[in-house]
């Protein structure tokens, strides 16, 4: 397998499942740490919407929630689900609850901050909804800072180009 790839890394669904990232091989990803209480908490129905607009395309939106920056995200497994769902985020993944920066950081966002091993970009999170745009390869192509809106052009550009290149 490419090392330089996302597809490497298993992590955890709300209800305990451990996944592979491969399960979204030949797909365009926007990995996103997520929190309930967040200044930016509207994105979750940005992303709902941007997932709309690539409906039917190899597209997935894969949401992170964490603790990592000001407590913003108390909530635990059903909670986060439940909170999701009133929030209108309910067409994408949701994952259980990880660290994304320091030592605690789970393997795929030390992958992120790590440019040796993903061959592409050094980027750890600063605050809650930022985003990590990975090919179909499950290479990291680019990161946005959480005041870029997930519709935004510069998202929405960017999707289309990846998803316009075969697989």
């Amino acid at each position: 397998m490419d090392n330089t790839s996302v597809y490497k890394f298993n992590v955890q669904r709300l209800n305990g499942d451990d996944i592979s990232l491969a399960a979204y091989k030949n797909k365009v990803l926007l990995i996103v740490n997520t929190a309930s209480q967040c200044g930016f908490t509207p994105q979750l129905k940005d992303l709902a919407e941007l997932k709309g607009i690539f409906e039917g395309a190899d597209f997935e939106i894969l949401a992170f929630p964490s603790n990592d920056f000001g407590g913003q995200e108390p909530l635990e497994g059903a909670a986060i689900a439940t909170f999701c769902e009133n929030a209108g985020a309910t067409n994408y993944p949701v994952f259980d609850k990880i660290r994304v920066r320091g030592p605690f950081a789970h393997p795929l966002y030390q992958f992120f901050a790590n440019k040796k091993e993903n061959g592409k970009l050094k980027s750890v999170p600063r605050w809650n909804f930022h985003k990590f745009l990975i090919d179909r390869e499950g290479h990291v192509t680019d990161f946005y800072y959480p005041f870029t809106k997930p519709t935004s052009s510069k998202i929405r550009k960017k999707i289309e180009r990846l998803l316009a290149v075969a697989h």
